[in-house]
């Protein structure tokens, strides 16, 4: 057990928070790791200690850490205006600025904006608004929603019933009724064997459609997924999966909402994931890199047929009654624009298009280790899956938790990295250098190397 000092950050901590994605127990036992600074890619504990962070916090620190012009925007519309709603008709510059921005990068034409704090709340927003749509057109009963195996939505009610992660629903009473989960679309991991990725993507499309069959068209209302998973692992797609899949979600006249909280902003070398893999989604939700990470905020895009929709039901109703308090914040909304300004100025797209390949390069690499089975991404989002047999493809059992000791090594070698199960992802702030990448790939090659040794030792 380690020694925590009665009125340490630690020994606060432990006695008034409670953290997400935690085993609680033993953080009563052993305490946080307490981040005091971050300077670029790197950020330091409160001993002084150095980390490269690998996961931009949670995918989302874009620009990294500290940012001073950034810091002066959100002074500087405190002081002008620190606070007013969009409800009932009132608005505010920074809101109608950063709508006007998103509406003009969108992937596809798209028709309004509405904000949020959370990229949970933007994927919440986008479910109610499918059923919304659905009763507008007078279809009520298309109300089921269709979303992946191991895909991630959020933390609301709504948006993790809509995610395929069974440990999130275990004894919350989740997922509601309606939430349907297909496969997960891990080539790897799920190919039988002498199938190619086309055929792996055949077979997914026939899986999610003869489901949709089962469970009856006329209540499928929506299929919601990642361009990437991102809590799947940094999963990229097959090869013609997402061809394959938006022609079954278009045949039976399904909304398509795409989750691009984790993929938009250049994470996969385009602005948006939707870009890379040729989506056409009715709806779009985005978070993280939209501050870069530096506020609480999220925008959900829609497209025009939706908005229809929901004038119609405006009309019928009297009013559209949904909202948050903070929604559209000016101080929110100031720092998210100026951060699409920095992104433009950067030439942020075309930095990850030229240091993205030296990372999946850098990272490819370590296909050869004895723990690695496959290293696959895109742009800078890497995924290394870690196998007991690399012939056969076999799995570590749980028990050996062999991500977590890759992540606990990684950490003793200043490594911040995000394991799934025995998959580490990759998502480093999108300034990474090339130097700082050949960092990355040193310390996680000595973290590969402990664990293998320490897994040889057991």
């Amino acid at each position: 057990m380690t020694y925590v000092a009665p009125n340490s950050v630690q020994a606060r901590d432990i006695a008034s928070i409670v953290h997400p994605q935690t085993n609680l127990v033993q953080h009563l036992e052993l305490g946080p790791m307490v981040i005091g600074r971050g300077d670029g890619c790197r950020i330091y504990d409160d001993n002084g200690t150095e980390y490269i962070d690998a996961a931009a916090g949670l995918w989302c620190a874009s620009l990294g850490y500290a940012s001073e012009r950034l810091a002066r925007v959100a002074y500087e519309q405190m002081r002008k205006l620190g606070y007013y709603h969009l409800y009932r008709g009132t608005t505010n510059e920074p809101g109608v600025d950063l709508a006007e921005k998103l509406l003009s990068i969108a992937p596809v034409p798209m028709s309004k904006v509405l904000f949020q704090c959370s990229g949970s709340e933007a994927n919440d927003t986008a479910l109610k608004l499918v059923w919304y749509y659905h009763h507008a057109i007078g279809k009520p009963e298309k109300r089921k929603i269709i979303g992946r195996s191991m895909g991630y939505h959020g933390s609301t009610s709504a948006s993790i019933s809509a995610s395929g992660k069974p440990d999130m629903h275990a004894d919350f009473g989740l997922p509601f009724p309606g939430f349907l989960h297909t496969d997960y679309p891990h080539y790897y991991r799920h190919h039988v064997d002498g199938e190619s990725e086309e055929q792996f993507a055949t077979r997914l499309a026939d899986s999610l459609e003869q489901l949709i069959l089962r469970e009856g068209p006329e209540t499928c209302a929506a299929f919601i997924a990642e361009p990437v998973m991102g809590a799947g692992g940094g999963l990229t797609p097959p090869r013609t999966y997402w061809e394959k899949i938006q022609a079954v979600i278009r045949k039976y006249d399904m909304l398509f909402i795409a989750d691009e909280v984790i993929c938009g902003f250049g994470r996969t070398g385009n602005m948006w994931g939707s870009q890379t893999y040729d989506l056409k989604p009715d709806m779009i939700s985005s978070a993280k890199a939209l501050s870069a990470g530096m506020q609480p905020i999220s925008a959900t895009i829609i497209n025009q047929r939706v908005f229809d929709a929901m004038l119609d039901e405006s009309r019928k109703l009297g009013n559209f009654a949904h909202g948050y308090t903070y929604a559209g914040h000016p101080v929110t909304t100031a720092v998210a624009m100026e951060t699409l300004r920095i992104y433009d100025e950067m030439d942020m797209i075309g930095h990850v298009q030229r240091v993205g390949p030296y990372l999946q390069s850098a990272i490819g690499k370590f296909a050869d280790h004895p723990l690695v089975g496959e290293v696959r991404g895109v742009g800078l989002m890497t995924g290394i899956e870690m196998v007991a047999d690399k012939t056969t493809r076999a799995q570590f059992s749980p028990a050996r938790k062999v991500g977590a000791t890759v992540d606990k090594h990684a950490r003793a070698n200043g490594l911040i990295t995000r394991f799934v199960g025995d998959r580490i992802a990759f998502s480093p702030p999108l300034i990474i250098t090339e130097e700082e990448i050949d960092q990355v790939a040193e310390r996680l090659g000595k973290a590969l190397d402990a664990t293998w040794a320490e897994l040889r030792a057991q």
